[in-house]
């Protein structure tokens, strides 16, 4: 069950430099639930994404997001998985100034959290298992994001096939220098209904693969192409089988036009 550990922890940016303030993944109120299967697995976990303006002690405006993932059903039996991480961005900037992640795997925890300094280009990295932190260089393009922010942000790009873009994405101490590839166009089911979605994928094109890319495992996600550009979709492929979450319930910003959208109860289509 390696491979769902990866699925729900990695699983679940960027424009061209400009002076104006890099877009934040989710926005304040907005909040999407995914529901992830592996192979012939349903209902193997669920991915919860909410924002929420949360201004410092100062009253300096932040937006905070929380993604929560955890094993369900036959998958948690098998491997009870829970983690919960939090991004921290400056809403006068969009920085990514924060980020905490803890998790819970059949009782062993751990825990880490990332500290950014922009104006020295570097990040400061704290773990439960080393008393001191630890500094890196922030590599180009310098604006940092976990993989599932980024693959959120996305929706803020306006990309067709064709288009790349440039990221740089960490997981837990380590930063992979990736170019999102924009591929097709492919009609996708979800909460939402049948909605043409468009393909992208993160490839290390740039620097030597390492880690689960240069193991052969792929990433792609689905962007909803109504105005709402919703990532329906989201999978991670391996040598042997595939992860896949899916939107199974959406609830938009505050003030957002449009109702929540949930599933239908069981026994209702």
């Amino acid at each position: 069950m390696k491979f769902l550990c990866s699925l729900l922890g990695l699983i679940l940016a960027l424009a061209p430099r400009t002076h104006a303030a890099p877009a934040a993944p989710v926005a304040d109120g907005e909040q999407l639930i995914y529901g992830v299967s592996f192979a012939i697995i349903p209902g193997a976990g669920r991915i919860t994404v909410t924002a929420h303006n949360s201004p410092d002690s100062e009253g300096r405006p932040f937006l905070r997001v929380i993604t929560e993932t955890e094993t369900r059903g036959l998958a948690r039996a098998l491997l009870p998985f829970n983690a919960r991480a939090e991004s921290l961005y400056d809403s006068t900037t969009g920085h990514l100034v924060w980020f905490g992640e803890s998790s819970s795997t059949r009782g062993k925890e751990a825990n880490h959290s990332i500290d950014f300094d922009y104006v020295h280009h570097t990040a400061e990295y704290t773990d439960s298992e080393h008393d001191e932190p630890r500094t890196f260089d922030l590599p180009p393009p310098g604006e940092p994001s976990d993989l599932i922010n980024c693959l959120l942000l996305a929706r803020t790009w306006n990309l067709v096939p064709g288009d790349t873009r440039d990221v740089l994405v960490f997981f837990e101490d380590d930063f992979y220098q990736l170019t999102i590839h924009a591929l097709r166009y492919e009609n996708v089911d979800s909460v939402m209904g049948t909605q043409r979605a468009l393909l992208m994928e993160p490839r290390m094109d740039k620097v030597p693969p390492k880690g689960m890319f240069k193991r052969g495992q792929t990433v792609k996600v689905w962007i909803g192409q109504d105005p709402r550009r919703l990532p329906l979709q989201f999978e991670v492929q391996f040598k042997v089988g595939s992860g896949l979450a899916t939107l199974n319930e959406y609830h938009p910003a505050a003030g957002a036009a449009g109702a929540p959208v949930a599933p239908a109860p069981a026994g209702q289509k």
